[in-house]
């Protein structure tokens, strides 16, 4: 497909993509990477960032509503609690990291979790759906990273 854009070859491989893809390694490493997120961000709503970015967010509203970490009487339009979990797990910075630098967990689980809670009840998402979607979300990240020159500076300016 030499026509192709390279975003359009991206999307066409992420398109492509389907849980069988998935190996037994693969799918351990990222339970793994789940349950550590989940736990840096359960501890992470104790903060005073998480707090500040949880009052401001109750002004939005939405028909749709995601659980906040830890505040299972407390619920926000998807884009919201993706953003307060995301903060939660971010300010402890004890979340998964590599290079380039980033924290890759943090940015994807967040966001998937409160889409997941956002579908009508009668979409049946899976285990194996999400994780297929949490090692996509991961890739796309680590392959925009790896393309990115402020990204390979990083070290340098360290």
């Amino acid at each position: 497909f030499p026509s192709q854009t390279v975003t359009e070859n991206f999307a066409m491989v992420i398109h492509g993509l389907n849980a069988n893809q998935l190996t037994d390694q693969v799918i351990q490493r990222s339970k793994r990477m789940i349950l550590d997120t989940l736990g840096v961000g359960l501890l992470g709503t104790s903060t005073e960032v998480c707090h500040k970015v949880a009052q401001y967010s109750k002004t939005y509203s939405s028909d749709l509503s995601s659980t906040i970490w830890g505040h299972l009487d407390f619920r926000l339009p998807p884009l919201y609690a993706a953003f307060v979990n995301g903060v939660a797990v971010h300010s402890m910075d004890f979340d998964d990291t590599w290079h380039p630098a980033t924290h890759p967990s943090g940015a994807v689980l967040p966001a998937l979790i409160a889409l997941s809670e956002a579908f009508p009840q009668k979409k049946n998402i899976s285990g194996l759906d999400l994780l297929l979607a949490f090692n996509v979300g991961i890739e796309v990240q680590g392959r925009l990273l790896h393309f990115s020159r402020e990204a390979r500076n990083i070290p340098k300016r360290y």
